[in-house]
């Protein structure tokens, strides 16, 4: 696979009364990962996003696409935020990630192992479908960063080096002292309370499914 076979994403909510939720965090990933990969500075993502969502009366969903040529393209969908008291129902998948792939840890539009893993589950039984590395370790759902409350004050969340995505999310409550990097097991998912969450609609309540 070359550079070209895929783009760079970022998906955010958009608020006309505050903009961009975690704009700032977005745009420092967006272009954090472009330099990893060789890809060339998003100069334009910025304006172009403001671009988008110029005139918007109501929250947006606003997705980002960034190619190995330059080219930004963003789409806009009308977004109804979660009831505060939503508990998404979780199941796991036999799809494994694998914690050597690099490009796991970056927001891309490779997502079959995601697609497949989504697929496992019909949408009526599973809100959301977790996923474990080879190693067995807890990593990330398939569009969520995972989080434990084991009673301590603060959550937990997967390393990187497991095998996920540095999720918008999970960097905020890290950089605000309210979650902390640690290992996962399965054990752990069942003796502790779950959360999984996104930039886009927050951190959400779940119940595991075994």
């Amino acid at each position: 696979m070359t550079v070209a076979d895929f783009s760079l994403i970022e998906t955010m909510r958009y608020e006309p009364d505050t903009g961009f939720i975690r704009q700032r965090l977005h745009l420092a990933r967006l272009t954090r990962s472009a330099r990893r990969i060789g890809f060339s500075e998003p100069v334009d993502a910025l304006a172009r996003l403001k671009e988008a969502v110029s005139g918007a009366r109501s929250a947006q969903r606003v997705r980002l696409t960034f190619d190995d040529k330059g080219n930004i393209s963003v789409t806009t969908a009308p977004f109804t935020p979660l009831a505060p008291d939503t508990i998404w129902s979780i199941r796991i998948a036999d799809q494994r990630l694998d914690s050597t792939d690099k490009l796991l840890r970056i927001k891309t539009t490779r997502r079959a192992v995601y697609e497949a893993a989504r697929a496992e589950y019909p949408a009526s039984d599973a809100d959301e479908v977790l996923m474990l590395n080879e190693r067995g370790e807890v990593c990330e759902g398939t569009i969520t960063s995972i989080f434990l409350d084991d009673g301590s004050g603060m959550l937990r969340t997967p390393p990187i080096s497991c095998g996920l995505l540095a999720g918008v999310l999970r960097t905020e409550l890290i950089c605000q002292r309210k979650a902390r990097v640690g290992r996962i097991t399965l054990d752990d998912l069942k003796a502790e309370k779950l959360y999984v969450g996104n930039s886009l609609r927050g951190l959400i309540s779940a119940n595991l499914i075994i």
